[in-house]
């Protein structure tokens, strides 16, 4: 190839490096931009900021916590879902926990999945009048999950229990465990720093009916850790205490909460949701 040649094949390419860094990255960025500047568009293209007294206070596409200082839920706020991203709705750290079904041993500083959703739904059913208990939960909301140690057959299943643990309960917190005895053996509370894992894991079902008054939003974070909105079975749930404390009609608080409840996409995706942000806003404006 020739000198000439390759100067000619270089300089097409200069030049269309060129024409395309001017429309993909000048021109076509400026374009959408001045779309999304549109009436109408604006308002979600700078982050559909929510204001009161004329100072924005969230986003309707960004969840946020109503707590206090100590992270104390507020009984006069709707409470949002549970958040993994960073200490709770941090949007520079959005993520989900990536804790699975096999979450069911606590680690000394990381609570696993099942005692996360036993605590959650015991707090919440206790702040709500509720029975909080769930399935495979103990009564204090942790994962009733014993470690059993014995005699095991070709299969690996323990035939012969010498010794039973209830793992998520230690001996710090308790001395009499969920269970008192496991086909025969007396089950002791675990000893902090103890390795149980010789043992074969056994979720306790219990009493508890599957059905419970404490739906699975009030226990469960989202895949995003941001989401802005609650089931309205939850909503039905936090009603009469948040009615309550604020010493107001619990139907007012209803009819609020029907304002602020979102129907399905496009008429049949997903499920209705309420937006906590906007129910809360609506409230701390009966008193203005």
């Amino acid at each position: 190839m020739s000198l000439s040649t390759l100067a000619r094949q270089h300089w097409a390419a200069l030049r269309a490096l060129l024409v395309f860094t001017v429309i993909l990255g000048g021109a076509y960025p400026v374009a959408i931009w001045l779309i999304a500047m549109l009436p109408g568009l604006d308002g979600k293209a700078q982050g559909s900021i929510v204001e009161a007294n004329g100072k924005p206070v969230g986003s309707s596409l960004i969840g946020q916590s109503f707590t206090d200082a100590d992270g104390s839920p507020l009984a006069t706020y709707f409470q949002s879902r549970p958040s993994a991203a960073g200490d709770g709705y941090d949007t520079m750290a959005t993520s989900a926990s990536n804790l699975g079904p096999e979450s069911m041993v606590d680690a000394p500083d990381k609570p696993s999945l099942l005692t996360l959703v036993c605590t959650r739904s015991h707090d919440v059913g206790a702040a709500n009048g509720v029975d909080g208990a769930r399935p495979f939960c103990t009564g204090g909301g942790v994962g009733a999950v014993l470690s059993v140690i014995g005699s095991r057959d070709a299969s690996g299943t323990v035939t012969r229990p010498t010794r039973v643990i209830s793992v998520n309960e230690p001996c710090e917190t308790t001395t009499t465990p969920f269970l008192d005895v496991y086909e025969g053996v007396r089950v002791q509370c675990a000893v902090p720093g103890e390795d149980y894992s010789m043992g074969q894991l056994v979720p306790i079902r219990g009493a508890a009916s599957a059905d419970s008054p404490v739906p699975a939003d009030a226990v469960t974070a989202s895949g995003s850790g941001l989401d802005p909105h609650i089931s309205p079975a939850y909503a039905a749930l936090q009603v009469e205490g948040v009615a309550r404390a604020r010493g107001v009609d619990p139907a007012l608080v209803r009819t609020i909460v029907a304002q602020h409840t979102e129907g399905r996409a496009l008429g049949f995706m997903g499920e209705p949701a309420v937006n906590v942000l906007g129910v809360n806003l609506a409230l701390d404006q009966l008193g203005e």
